[in-house]
């Protein structure tokens, strides 16, 4: 997986934030409006989402002579890949899934609990850190 660069993260946070996946994506012009305090120029941000796509991180359509976007992948889905990249870059997985799970809230080791026993087949449902209940495949793994 793609790892992001400062711009390419700020891109990506205003496709995340303000796009719904159900939508048609934005424009390189609403993305530059919702990038306030960066003072960015049209094309650099068009440069930014044309390599966004290129790297499989964003999908566009095609829209008159303008392309629409929208994020590929949810941000949750990025970070779970990002996460099992790291765990490729070492030894053993099994010692950093250990010290991972040892640094963990008790709260996070919650979540981690109802997700592993939810994989398993022991329920359907995971509990966030918030206390709201949650479907597993919907909003947990995001697959």
């Amino acid at each position: 997986m793609t790892r992001l660069g400062d711009l390419e993260r700020a891109v990506m946070d205003v496709l995340w934030d303000t796009v719904p996946a159900t939508s048609d994506g934005v424009t390189v012009r609403e993305v530059a409006d919702a990038l306030d305090g960066r003072e960015l120029a049209y094309t650099t941000v068009m440069t930014v989402l044309d390599r966004l796509a290129g790297k499989g991180m964003v999908q566009r359509e095609r829209e008159g002579r303008a392309w629409r976007y929208r994020a590929a992948a949810s941000r949750e889905a990025h970070i779970a890949q990002l996460m099992l990249d790291a765990l490729d870059l070492g030894g053993s997985r099994d010692a950093a899934l250990v010290r991972f799970a040892r640094s963990v809230t008790g709260t996070e080791a919650d979540v981690l609990r109802a997700a592993l026993g939810a994989e398993a087949g022991l329920t359907d449902r995971v509990e966030d850190p918030r206390g709201r209940r949650t479907r597993l495949a919907d909003e947990a793994t995001d697959r």
